[in-house]
């Protein structure tokens, strides 16, 4: 089979970016989830979890073996090098199993949901077109307020946090605006891309 075409996906959060990765995979596409993959990775028995544990020590881990999340999210919240720390043993782990998944499709498309894509140099290289998926600031909180029940200043901290809307779009090979209340738009663009990608239209 020949070489399949390798879309990067990302958005920030509330873009609807998920949403789209699902609609592509209802296409055909295969895809490759790197939350998932980071979530398999800190989880008990991880493979990121010994290094995890000699890094930060026992405080971050779980009684049963997996990364404490909340704690880690409060720690790398106020400080960066945290952060880079732990994604410099996580993102390794994160991109090998990726491309094995990737090299282990049956599908002409590979969809790589990649939440700090914008952010990192490793993937562009890797890939053959990124795909942005955008809305307006305002639409994002609007939208995370509704779905995680969070404040608007919780949502607007970690928009902050995230790569700026200027850098995803200037990353990207294509853009796919998502900012109705309806699913329809993002639907019928969806659909206009994934022919591009070697994919079929969703059965009727």
């Amino acid at each position: 089979m020949p070489t399949a075409f390798r879309l990067g996906l990302t958005g920030g959060i509330g873009s609807g970016k998920s949403t789209v990765a699902r609609l592509l995979v209802a296409h055909g596409a295969t895809l490759v989830d790197a939350d998932a993959i980071a979530r398999a990775a800190t989880a008990p028995g991880g493979a990121a979890m010994p290094a995890i544990a000699e890094c930060f020590g026992p405080t971050l881990v779980t009684r049963d073996g997996a990364l404490d999340r909340d704690a880690m999210r409060t720690l790398a919240f106020n400080d960066p090098a945290v952060r880079h720390r732990l994604e410099a043993i996580v993102h390794p782990l994160v991109g090998a199993e990726a491309l094995r998944q990737a090299e282990a499709a049956q599908t002409p498309c590979v969809v790589f949901d990649i939440p700090l894509l914008a952010e990192s140099r490793y993937w562009r290289q890797r890939l053959h077109r990124i795909l942005v998926v955008d809305c307006t600031p305002d639409t994002q909180i609007r939208r995370v307020m509704a779905r995680n029940g969070l404040a608007r200043e919780v949502v607007e901290k970690i928009i902050q946090a995230q790569a700026s809307r200027l850098t995803r779009l200037a990353c990207a090979d294509a853009v796919l605006w998502n900012d109705a209340d309806t699913p329809q738009p993002l639907q019928t663009e969806v659909a206009g891309l994934a022919t591009s990608f070697g994919l079929s239209l969703l059965p009727e």
